[in-house]
């Protein structure tokens, strides 16, 4: 067990112990990732920091119920994923249309920051347009650096089914942008 973990294990013991502070660790200890995640399962910002919310709550709410099967980072990812999952059925039964969003801070792993900020509504507007249980493993392998057995552990299918969905999400990806970059190879066959 990593340091991490084992420090989560006795953040949620405390916790559960009436400790309320130790809540409040354990939620600076994730509410990056857990922002990251949503905000690229929601494509949305605001509602990102809804589903951020509604995942804290029900960790709140339901900690009792975490089972030291797997880490606490898992379950809690999980918890994030499903909750991105009922804010999205939510909203597609009542659709509004979003503010024009103000620029966006530029990509730092992008090597020119004008093209990451130009392409960043492209990308987030393709991966908006994948199925979600696509989307889910596109993001959690992907964007958030998880390995397949960890991505397979936080949505709870097997590992071949990981790989299955993020060969699929990958390809409706490449199939909605393209190749957004002029001059590129794909541009020029065309």
């Amino acid at each position: 067990m990593t340091s991490r973990a084992a420090e989560d294990v006795a953040l949620l013991n405390r916790y559960l112990g009436g400790d309320m502070a130790a809540f409040d660790e354990l939620v600076r200890a994730h509410e990056d990732r857990v922002f990251a995640i949503c905000l690229r399962m929601m494509s949305d910002r605001d509602a990102a920091l809804d589903a951020v919310q509604e995942t804290f709550l029900t960790v709140f709410r339901k900690a009792d119920r975490y089972e030291a099967k797997a880490a606490f980072s898992t379950w809690l990812y999980r918890v994030t994923v499903n909750t991105c999952y009922d804010l999205l059925r939510k909203a597609k039964r009542r659709r509004t249309e979003p503010l024009p969003e103000t620029a966006d801070p530029p990509d730092r792993q992008s090597g020119d920051a004008f093209a990451a900020v130009e392409l960043r509504p492209d990308i987030e507007e393709a991966l908006a347009a994948v199925p979600t249980e696509f989307r889910s493993a596109v993001v959690l392998v992907d964007l958030e650096g998880l390995s397949l057995e960890q991505a397979s552990q936080i949505l709870d299918v097997p590992v071949g089914t990981i790989k299955s969905r993020v060969f699929r999400g990958r390809k409706q990806l490449a199939k909605s942008l393209g190749n957004l970059r002029a001059g590129s190879q794909h541009q020029r066959d065309e």
